[in-house]
């Protein structure tokens, strides 16, 4: 105890302080102090031992709070920080997968990546499920980014090769099977502690389907013309657009290999679902082709805009990216409607445009009308939602009768 008499501590005299320092776990904190000591019926009494025994007790005890305190607080802005810090993440959506930018402001594609960051840490071999160029591979990409695993994330159309090909593919094949032919790895042994993304599945032969299953059941393949299996740590990613039930119903695709693949079962909406996520995904292609070709971003007028943002894209999104890519290449500075139009198709163009698909297509008004009217119908006629979509404030919706 630091004992001083006759001094001033803070502005303040004093006859006599008494003081302790405030330490916890061997960090001092500060002095806990007491100065003049009173005694009933008047007289300078002095500071005893026994004060200053008191006092180191008070002193401890207080030391130990403050340090729960400190303790508190470091965890409460740490959890601040945290929660700030997902905020941020969650908005870019897991940020770049291959140099690409998930785009997900679409209600339903929130919730594909909801669960995708719940599954991706987990073992379990995933089933993508949507239509062609709706961005499998690219959430294929995602669940290995996410999953930690730290072997390489191998891909393989089932449905571009012939069945010979895909099976050498697979599992390999050992050197001298046939003149000419070296030993080759497969894409199971290639993806040795990482991810195996088997897109178009549903594309695969009964027989294939047989030495699939037996592999992911043994955890082992055998290349062609060999005898030794060879162990493989592989998670496998599996897509297709294909009705799988209705392939298993008629026989086609077998159901044992059907229950193995879908461990959990991720469906990609449709692009026309998330109109949402079209402006965003304009942009992003227009930044990529232009960076990657050396040149001046077009402007792309309004018009042309609510015809991308009315399309229905058969294609989903890579339909989306060629024909921005498409359109860049032939614009003189700007992206056009008539351009657009012209890359589209006639028929497509001719269908969206016309009322009920009518022979006659409507003027600029009636375009920008039925896609409001799309749009309001997509958001259940919140016309805030809708003005936000659209780009302009509610009361333009106002304005023009709606």
């Amino acid at each position: 105890p630091l004992l001083r008499r006759d001094g001033e501590l803070a502005g303040r005299r004093f006859r006599e302080l008494v003081a302790v320092p405030l330490a916890c776990r061997g960090v001092f904190l500060g002095f806990l102090a007491l100065a003049d000591k009173e005694q009933r019926g008047g007289g300078d009494p002095e500071f005893t031992a026994e004060d200053r025994r008191f006092l180191e007790s008070v002193a401890a005890l207080a030391g130990v709070a403050l340090d729960g305190a400190r303790q508190v607080e470091n965890l409460v802005r740490q959890r601040e920080r945290l929660a700030e810090e997902n905020k941020v993440l969650r908005g870019q959506l897991a940020a770049e997968v291959g140099g690409r930018r998930i785009v997900a402001h679409a209600p339903a594609m929130r919730r594909v990546l909801d669960l995708v960051e719940r599954v991706a840490p987990r073992g379990v071999s995933v089933l993508l499920r949507g239509e062609s160029g709706s961005g499998k591979e690219l959430l294929a990409k995602l669940v290995h980014h996410l999953s930690g695993r730290e072997g390489p994330l191998v891909a393989l159309n089932c449905g571009a090769l012939p069945e010979s090909l895909l099976e050498s593919e697979l599992f390999g094949i050992e050197g001298g099977v046939a003149t000419g032919v070296s030993a080759r790895r497969g894409k199971f042994e290639l993806a040795d502690g990482g991810t195996l993304f088997l897109d178009e599945i549903g594309d695969m032969s009964p027989v294939l389907q047989v030495k699939l299953l037996r592999a992911l059941q043994e955890r082992e393949v055998v290349r062609i013309g060999g005898e030794e299996p060879t162990p493989v740590d592989v998670r496998v990613v599996a897509a297709t657009h294909r009705d799988l039930e209705a392939r298993v119903a008629e026989g086609t695709f077998r159901e044992d290999l059907y229950y193995r693949l879908r461990g959990v079962e991720l469906e990609l909406p449709p692009l026309r679902e998330r109109r949402e996520d079209i402006p965003h995904l304009v942009r992003q292609f227009v930044e990529e082709f232009c960076r990657r070709e050396k040149v001046a971003p077009p402007h792309v007028s309004r018009e042309a805009q609510a015809l991308l943002l009315g399309h229905d894209y058969p294609g989903n999104v890579r339909e989306l990216q060629n024909l921005i890519e498409g359109a860049i290449s032939l614009a003189d500075g700007t992206i056009s409607v008539e351009l657009l139009r012209s890359l589209i198709g006639p028929a497509a163009t001719a269908e969206e445009l016309s009322p009920a698909g009518g022979p006659e297509p409507l003027d600029l008004a009636g375009v920008e009308r039925r896609h409001i009217q799309r749009v309001l119908q997509h958001v259940r006629g919140n016309k805030s939602e809708a003005a936000r979509i659209l780009g302009v404030d509610r009361k333009t919706l106002s304005r023009k009768g709606f």
